[in-house]
């Protein structure tokens, strides 16, 4: 195994706070040996061009525009520039602890993977609503396991928020494809298939923001239930019946709710325990306004998942449409 020779590689559209906060977190990394960040602007009208200007001192930075094309063809594109062989990929909207590339180099050192995937994690900075959504994206309860959250299943899938990638892997793949979201699904299956090991690196974590309210909440896990049915299509060796779950929550929710109002309320209970448990370890870990918005959280991530899924396994596997016609919103082209 050659030596990691890392560059990160932060695709960015209209965000130049949030590049500025990530590059002083780089600057502050504890890592003593050479590395780049290579900033690929998407098309943006507020470019982060002075923010990136203002750290090359500190940081070794390189800035690409380009015409907009999407986060994964952008991710692709400053790969194909870094000088590096081991490519570490972030969202705009990531913190980093100043451990990370120790961490990360640890690991690789002690176990080589050519895909890495880390977990993410709340910053106290971050609002309620970030906090509480950052809960019901990784908690045990929810499903953190699903995403990551557990070193468990069988071929971790890593998300492009925090991902490492060598670079023989990615000329072999050709990195990202066009679906999103699901473009990093995607990609660790297609990693699989060509011999490659993907693993979580537990310590390599990040802090992520999240910029996101309820509504956009909503619309992002109902894409993710949408690319799951694709994903399962294109790949059916990998399907599972966990990807359900939240499908199966949207129908005993319902089906509790119509028997509670014809006087059987034992479902409803079993429903309100669940929720229950949500509170209190939420509550715990991050105070009680949290812990009130977490289950909130839950609430909008299985039901905007689970209808998603449904919606999509009813076009694509009922009726048998074509994925790409049927929802355009979900490729680039």
């Amino acid at each position: 195994m050659k030596e990691p020779d890392f560059s990160f590689i932060v695709p960015v559209y209209n965000r130049p706070d949030e590049v500025e906060k990530l590059l002083f977190s780089i600057s502050q990394l504890d890592y003593n040996k050479d590395f780049e960040v290579v900033i690929v602007e998407d098309g943006s009208n507020v470019t982060c061009e002075t923010v990136c200007s203002r750290f090359r001192e500190s940081v070794n930075i390189s800035y690409y525009f380009k015409s907009n094309s999407g986060p994964g063809e952008s991710r692709n594109y400053g790969m194909r520039k870094a000088s590096g062989n081991y490519f570490i990929i972030l969202d705009s909207d990531c913190i980093l602890p100043d451990s990370y590339l120790q961490a990360a180099e640890r690991a690789l050192e002690l176990d080589y993977v050519d895909c890495y995937g880390g977990p993410d994690a709340a910053h106290d900075s971050f609002t309620p609503l970030q906090k509480a959504i950052n809960y019901s994206m990784t908690s045990f309860f929810t499903t953190g396991g699903i995403r990551g959250g557990s070193e468990k299943l069988d071929k971790f899938q890593p998300r492009s928020f925090n991902m490492g990638l060598s670079k023989e892997a990615f000329e072999v793949t050709q990195g990202f494809g066009k679906i999103h979201p699901g473009e990093d699904p995607d990609l660790s299956i297609r990693l699989w298939k060509a011999g490659y090991r993907t693993r979580l690196i537990k310590d390599a974590f990040v802090y992520h923001e999240r910029r996101i309210s309820w509504k956009l909440f909503f619309k992002q896990v109902n894409k993710f239930g949408m690319v799951r049915v694709i994903l399962n299509k294109w790949y059916p060796d990998t399907a599972r019946v966990i990807y359900w779950l939240p499908s199966l929550f949207v129908v005993g929710l319902t089906f509790s709710m119509t028997f509670f109002l014809l006087g059987y309320p034992w479902l409803l209970c079993l429903v309100s325990f669940y929720f229950s448990l949500i509170f209190i370890d939420s509550s715990i870990k991050n105070g009680l306004k949290i812990g009130l918005f977490s289950v909130f959280a839950v609430i909008i991530q299985f039901a905007g998942y689970g209808y998603g899924f449904l919606k999509s396994f009813f076009y694509v596997n009922i009726l048998g449409r074509e994925e790409k016609s049927q929802f355009p919103q979900l490729f680039f082209k």
